[in-house]
């Protein structure tokens, strides 16, 4: 079973001081975070990458400002510590999601044909940097939650025919750096069948081949358990792919953690899983909610017709609220249209307690094993 971590804000994190604590029998200790992930039975890291994180007088977007120099260090970081590593493409400068899917700056003028040129010749050089640089994925994600398209407004859902062309042009860069390489295509919603047959259909009518079905899962937005299952279980059948849960977490407190971001009010966005979501889940908020979420969510896993699930990747697991770490800055806020404000949305959904210790939950991986 793949056992993955995103830890893409993690050099950021470490820059401005993080520090992590593994428990022992004299108490806690601060170790690296790989080497805690290692210990722990993870053996797979996912990582972002944004085009031109910058705005144009040079000023760091944030959330890891995961540029290309970024990526490559991270990446071989990884490797050398005996991780496999998805390389997660967003085709964009900042986040791309359901509801932000922003061109590049760069490409911001591109026609169809010029996008499906550019998406084709950055992919290609990416791949073959890493490569340069002996940091190549194991896998590669052709763009981010894809669920309403990329490359807005041109590659924008229900235009699936521009959707399709700009996804191509990425696996064959794909194909042409790196043959080898198995591709990801990643929506979110998991626990949405309709909208994964009807993206996968549209796709598959013409689309180039791939190799996994990348699902995100947070309870709080995406369903239940039994919604994401069953909708695996019918993709698994209807597509013939892989799958894996390329994003998931779990909160663990509704305890704030302002006292640790040390930002005005006005300066915070607050927590992503806040009072109002947490009352719809089917796991109470709290540390032994999370250790329960996940050992259900393993064995769920192990259950997909046919094995068709290899893993999980645990979203930012180690985003702990360390002042100066947030989503976004005025700066990206702009290029992405939104109000704002900034400051750590993720801290209660972590691994780690807002201190930076382990939590209970990290037992619960390391010690699964599929089906045991």
């Amino acid at each position: 079973m793949i056992k993955g971590m995103d830890i893409s804000v993690l050099p950021e994190l470490e820059e401005l001081g993080a520090v992590y604590y593994d428990k022992t029998e004299n108490g806690y200790v601060p170790k690296d975070y790989l080497t805690i992930l290692k210990e722990y039975d993870f053996n797979s890291v996912r990582i972002r990458l944004w085009n031109d994180p910058y705005s144009e007088d040079g000023a760091p977007y944030g959330a890891g400002t995961n540029d290309l120099a970024r990526t490559v260090k991270l990446a071989k970081r990884a490797k050398e510590r005996g991780f496999s590593v998805l390389l997660d493409f967003h085709y964009s400068d900042f986040w791309a999601d359901p509801g932000k899917q922003y061109k590049p700056k760069a490409w911001r003028d591109y026609d169809d044909a010029q996008l499906e040129k550019a998406v084709y010749a950055y992919t290609k050089e990416v791949l073959l940097k890493l490569r340069e640089e002996n940091a190549l994925p194991d896998m590669v994600q052709v763009g981010n939650e894809l669920s309403n398209g990329l490359l807005w407004p041109n590659g924008k859902t229900p235009n699936y025919d521009a959707v399709r062309r700009f996804v191509n042009a990425g696996i064959r860069g794909v194909r042409e750096a790196a043959p080898h390489i198995p591709v990801m295509l990643h929506l979110d919603n998991g626990g949405n069948n309709a909208l994964y047959r009807e993206w996968f259909d549209h796709f598959t009518d013409g689309g180039e081949e791939f190799e996994y079905i990348g699902l995100s899962y947070y309870p709080f937005w995406h369903g239940t358990q039994k919604q994401l299952f069953d909708n695996m279980n019918d993709i698994a059948a209807r597509y013939g792919k892989k799958l894996i849960i390329a994003e998931v977490s779990m909160g663990f407190t509704l305890e704030d953690y302002a006292d640790h971001e040390k930002l005005a009010p006005s300066m915070r966005k607050g927590m992503a899983a806040k009072p109002a979501l947490a009352e719809k889940l089917d796991y109470p908020m709290t540390k032994e909610g999370q250790c329960a979420f996940m050992r259900d969510l393993l064995e769920g896993i192990s259950k997909v017709t046919d094995h068709a699930c290899e893993g999980f990747y645990y979203w930012e697991g180690g985003w702990i609220p360390v002042p100066g770490s947030g989503w976004a800055t005025p700066e990206s806020l702009a290029y992405i249209q939104d109000p704002g404000p900034c400051g750590n949305e993720w801290a209660n959904q972590a691994v780690f307690d807002y201190d930076g210790r382990i939590l209970p939950v990290m037992d619960v991986i390391r010690d699964y094993r599929n089906g045991e």
